[in-house]
Parts: structure tokens; sequence; C-alpha cells
């Protein structure tokens, strides 16, 4: 099975939303869209929600949505420094802000695909705009900030 970003660089983690060595998170895996076909610069992955993530019979609930959206686009942005500077192990991000507008019900009985591009950037903020569809619509979306840690933060390193 191919390794998503997420195994690859940081297979301890235990974020709730992306972190592989949480059994009871999310463990979302996400993939450069270019090995998909999709696209040089996103990120893209694929969820399929339990019914114990739903906020009502058959639909995701909104925290479960943010925290999707929030952890893909981090890592978007992560991946993005990583490429930018050259090196290869990506430095810890952490979200600084994010909006996610609900534009309409995600139902659960299918999986969720979640997109992110970096839209701007700097040496070590990245802003990334992100996407979570559903039977082909979009259901949410994300605008976020999201900044490079260095020593000294709490999460430096946390990966």
């Amino acid at each position: 099975m191919e390794q998503s970003v997420q195994e690859r660089y940081a297979p301890n983690n235990a974020c709730f939303g992306c972190g592989p060595a949480n059994a009871k998170g999310l463990r979302i895996r996400s993939f450069p869209a270019a090995t998909r076909g999709e696209g040089a610069a996103a990120y893209v992955a694929t969820f399929k929600p339990d019914e114990h993530h739903e906020a009502f019979t058959g639909m995701l609930n909104g925290g479960i949505i943010g925290a999707l959206l929030d952890c893909h686009c981090n890592w978007t942005a992560a991946m993005h420094f990583m490429a930018a500077r050259g090196v290869d192990v990506p430095p810890c991000t952490v979200t600084a802000a994010y909006e996610i507008r609900l534009k309409r019900p995600t139902p659960t009985d299918g999986e969720v695909h979640l997109r992110a591009t970096v839209v701007e950037s700097t040496e070590s903020k990245a802003v990334v705009e992100g996407t979570l569809v559903a039977g082909d619509k979009v259901c949410a979306t994300c605008r976020g900030t999201f900044v490079a840690v260095e020593e000294g933060h709490p999460a430096y390193h946390r990966w």
C-alpha cells in the first residue's frame, strides 16, 4: 500500500485528525494530487466516515469536517515548505487560523474527497484553500493560515 505523507513523515504522530499513531483518530491519508493525475501543487485525500462521525443520521458532523480540512490543509502547507526549502523532511506546521464554510449537509453513505492547494506563501507562512466533496458536490470549503514553527515552539519536532 502506498504511504501517505503522514505515514511517511510522521508515523508516530498522535493527532486526532491525521496521526497514524492515533488508533481512535480519523487517520486521514494525504497524497500529492500528481500521483493521482490531478495536478502538481495540490494534495488530495479520501475519507470514509463511520456512523460515529455523524451529527445526525446519515450526515457528517461539522466538527469532523473541520478536523479533516484543518489537518489536510496543514499537511499541504508542510509539504509546500519542504519543497520550497529543498529539504527532505517537512517542517512541523501549526494552524494559525482557519475558516470552514459548510455549504450543504455532507452525507456519510460514501467517501468524502479532500483537495487542498497553497494560494499564498512566505518563507514560514502559507495560506491554503481546501474543499470537501461528497457525491460530486462541494459540501465544505476551508481557507487557513499555517505556520512552520521553529525550535522553542511546543510543536517543534512533534513528528
